[in-house]
């Protein structure tokens, strides 16, 4: 018996879900951001401003792309004379589906709304104020994800026993270029090995600085049978994709007590397995590429996720399959 984790049916779809333009401190306009994504074959962009809930869907919705609706919302920590950052939350606040977007009733984002970010001196809870963030953003039809904790500077305590997150940044594309902060898988595994069910995704986070270019090197594929924010929403809240630094992934799932991977040409193949210690497992390119891995369960794993790299070392990531 084989379970696929992707459809056979339907497209794929490629997205980023972390942007700025100049609305906040991007250096390109909206505009310019739409036309550069579109042409470089993306299917829909979340404009993330900083904490400034932007949508711009009725400006740039088409047939072949479409704006998930979106703010980055901020919490600070700031040393005595207020003149330094010493920790940060960024969490992500992106418009839900249909039915998250009727439970919100009239407290539902307007465009253009603005959010004032808590601030403390030198001292907080940063886990009752990260919690707190997400469930006002939740409240507000949206649901969120926690955003670069290792550049953020917040200590595993202070995220690993959030609450109805829907995923954590496990690569920012941006961050990593900008000062080589950008993966955190860490963070992301410390939850799952709690029991915490979250998704993991990847972006650019591009603001297109002069001294670097940060587009198109963080992204989400997923397969649906249409290009509709309660198509795609619905698929992004399923678990139903993968992201990646630019590896393909093809299939993904059990065959025979056996989890499976097919994938664009790999050099290492990691099974990520939560289950007793050596439970992981990690398959190598010998003369060929990767192109399947193969990863024998011994029946008491708890999850089990796939991390595809190729030569250049980028990766691609599946979601959990919990087991």
């Amino acid at each position: 018996m084989i379970k696929n984790m992707f459809a056979e049916s339907g497209n794929w779809y490629k997205g980023n879900l972390h942007s700025h333009t100049t609305n906040s401190d991007g250096r390109m306009t909206p505009e310019e951001a739409v036309s550069l994504y579109k042409n470089y074959g993306y299917h829909f962009l979340c404009l993330s401003e900083h904490d400034l809930y932007t949508d711009l869907r009725e400006q740039f919705d088409s047939e072949d792309f479409i704006l998930l609706p979106g703010v980055e919302a901020s919490v600070w920590l700031l040393n005595e004379e207020k003149t330094g950052l010493i920790k940060t939350h960024h969490i992500h606040g992106i418009l839900g589906n249909e039915e998250m977007q009727k439970a919100a009733g009239d407290n539902l984002f307007k465009p253009g709304e603005k959010l004032e970010p808590p601030v403390f001196i030198e001292e907080w809870n940063g886990l009752e104020a990260a919690q707190q963030l997400s469930d006002y953003l939740r409240a507000k039809g949206c649901f969120t994800t926690y955003n670069h904790p290792i550049w953020s500077r917040v200590d595993m305590e202070e995220v690993v026993s959030l609450q109805n997150f829907w995923a954590v940044e496990v690569y920012n594309y941006g961050t990593e270029i900008e000062c080589g902060e950008g993966k955190d898988t860490v963070f992301w595994d410390a939850m799952l090995k709690r029991g915490t069910h979250i998704h993991g995704f990847a972006s650019d986070d591009n603001h297109n600085p002069w001294k670097f270019f940060d587009s198109f090197g963080g992204y989400v594929m997923v397969r649906s049978e249409e290009l509709t924010h309660e198509a795609i929403v619905n698929h992004l809240l399923a678990g139903d994709y993968y992201f990646t630094g630019g590896p393909e992934i093809y299939q993904w799932g059990i065959e025979e007590g056996k989890v499976f991977v097919e994938c664009s040409d790999a050099v290492r193949v990691n099974f990520i397995v939560g289950g007793t210690v050596g439970s992981s497992e990690t398959i190598l390119k010998r003369v060929t590429p990767i192109r399947r891995a193969v990863h024998q369960l011994k029946g008491n794993e708890k999850y089990v996720r796939v991390e595809c790299i190729d030569e250049h070392g980028n990766t691609a990531w599946t979601n959990v399959m919990w087991l």
